[in-house]
């Protein structure tokens, strides 16, 4: 009798052992989701679609992508916040879901520093700074000196309210010190036909938007939001080069997890999506809509994640925006 409590305990206590180690050596047992919390056939569908391939093939079972699109990408969130924490749900985010949106919406379904962990940074793609090409500048400098004399004169146009290209642009503003009215519209194309229009003066806006207008004359090109020139458009100079040292606003989609999914399963699909990040096919086609493959440890991105949260806490501090 002695014997069968000592092998029950050991059983139990094995188990127990497993359990806590995640069981990765297991995973997956069965199909695995990637949350994409916006409409497909957009930058956050492009970023996860090879991933999924990628993983389908490497790990032997089925990696669907699942679309959750609403209100900014919370939607999704909130989907993956109250998913199991066992690595079978994930999901593909930007700056704007997990550290824009908690600052501009008090009711909302998720802590981004409490409930999810990073898996990876996945690819990242800089936004570009275009200009009406009637505007008398040619760099960055020029706008920056061009727009200190002329105070409240100029407008700029955005996607909305709280996206990466309101935000960015007054980021823009508050480093260069120029009073420039936002002019809101209801997305990416719409401002940049308001721009081409000769409505507004300026946008900061993703780079494979805009890049095709800059090069057949319609827009001009002053510079991109990363700190290294974007092998997408090499002859367009950084901002950080061109007259504001130190400004960057870098797109970028990760994948994240819920919280508390075991490290050993988060480090095995870390390593198994930088596989695919890694892989030339891959990396082409990626390279091909402008974006760079960018994949780190969970620990970087984790950390990474942390101070995107508190950059942005301060810049819709600075632009004046309130939780609704």
């Amino acid at each position: 009798m002695r014997t069968l409590v000592v092998s029950a305990l050991l059983t139990f206590f094995a188990a127990g052992h497993a359990a806590a180690q995640g069981g990765a050596a297991g995973f997956p047992a069965k199909p695995i989701r990637i949350i994409v919390p916006f409409s497909p056939g957009g930058p956050g569908d492009m970023t996860a679609r090879p991933i999924a391939q990628g993983l389908t093939e490497s790990l032997g079972q089925q990696v669907i992508v699942d679309h959750r699109a609403g209100a900014g990408g919370s939607i999704g969130a909130e989907t993956l916040a109250k998913s199991p924490p066992d690595g079978y749900t994930l999901m593909v985010t930007t700056p704007g879901v997990i550290a824009v949106n908690p600052r501009l919406h008090s009711k909302i379904g998720f802590d981004t520093l409490r409930d999810f962990t990073g898996v990876t940074k996945a690819v990242t793609s800089p936004n570009i700074m275009v200009v009406h090409p009637s505007l008398p500048v040619s760099t960055v400098a020029d706008l920056i000196r061009f727009a200190r004399a002329r105070p409240g004169q100029m407008t700029y146009a955005s996607a909305g309210n709280g996206s990466a290209s309101h935000l960015g642009t007054e980021m823009f503003k508050g480093l260069a010190k120029v009073n420039i009215v936002h002019v809101p519209c209801k997305g990416a194309a719409p401002g940049v036909t308001d721009l081409i229009g000769g409505h507004v003066q300026l946008m900061i806006i993703g780079l494979p938007v805009a890049l095709p207008h800059a090069r057949s004359g319609k827009l001009k090109a002053l510079g991109v939001t990363s700190l290294t020139r974007s092998p997408a458009a090499p002859e367009v100079q950084t901002l950080n080069e061109s007259g504001l040292p130190g400004y960057e606003v870098v797109n970028w989609y990760g994948v994240i997890a819920p919280a508390k999914t075991p490290r050993d399963i988060v480090a095995k699909l870390n390593a198994e999506i930088r596989k695919v990040l890694d892989a030339p096919d891959a990396k082409a086609r990626y390279q091909a809509l402008g974006f760079e493959p960018a994949g780190n440890s969970p620990e970087e991105f984790d950390a990474y994640i942390k101070s995107e949260v508190a950059k942005w806490a301060k810049v819709v501090k600075q632009a004046g925006l309130k939780p609704d």
